[in-house]
């Protein structure tokens, strides 16, 4: 299972997350969270970033034109997209064929049968709460009993005691974030390490 720790907001959190055993760090480009970076300082970040860690770059109902430049900018190489008009109303995604970058869709589910959206797609399902991400609301488990999960990215409310529950779910990865702060923006560089181990438990 592949983990990602989103809400870099510094070099030392990215290194110490890297360090922990992380397989991807998020830079959340969305200016109204308390995790917020710039695109250009993101860049200074990832350029020191060992190889095979994926940097992924949280777009929030952000035009293509505005993806495709901070994407340059930050030089990411994943964008992890909410985009509630598109997905939520008319479900037409064709727009994203514009996109330069790869991207992964986000799911912010409201009831079980939002888990199935896209599910012949790579997708990340967080809990639906009105602001976005970072805010420690879990998804209900038993949505995903009996289905495929091994294209799901599971988001929302995780930390090291309640990914344990995740054993015999065959999730693709995890998403972490205010699981494994001190304070919002700033890791801990403890609890990323017992969060990695704990997940890494789940395939003993």
């Amino acid at each position: 299972m592949k983990i990602k720790i989103c809400g870099i907001t510094n070099l030392q959190d990215a290194i110490d997350a890297c360090n922990a055993g992380a397989d991807a760090l998020g830079f959340v480009f969305y200016k109204e969270s308390p995790r917020y970076i710039a695109p250009e300082d993101a860049k200074k970040i990832i350029a020191d970033l060992p190889p095979f860690v994926q940097a992924v770059g949280l777009f929030v109902n952000e035009t293509i034109e505005n993806i495709n430049h901070m994407s340059r900018v930050s030089n990411i190489d994943l964008a992890q997209i909410i985009d509630d008009s598109c997905f939520d109303s008319k479900g037409d995604d064709s727009v994203y064929d514009n996109l330069e970058v790869r991207y992964v869709k986000v799911i912010r589910a409201k009831a079980k049968e939002d888990v199935l959206k896209y599910k012949d797609e790579y997708r990340l399902i967080d809990a639906f709460v009105e602001g976005f991400g970072g805010q420690g609301t879990r998804l209900e488990l038993s949505w995903f009993d009996d289905i495929d999960c091994s294209r799901i990215t599971l988001a929302g409310g995780l930390n090291t005691q309640n990914v344990k529950e995740l054993k015999g779910y065959n999730f693709y990865s995890v998403d972490i974030s205010s699981g494994v702060e001190i304070s919002k923006g700033k890791k801990d560089k403890n609890k990323m390490i017992s969060f990695v181990k704990a997940v890494n438990e789940l395939h003993q």
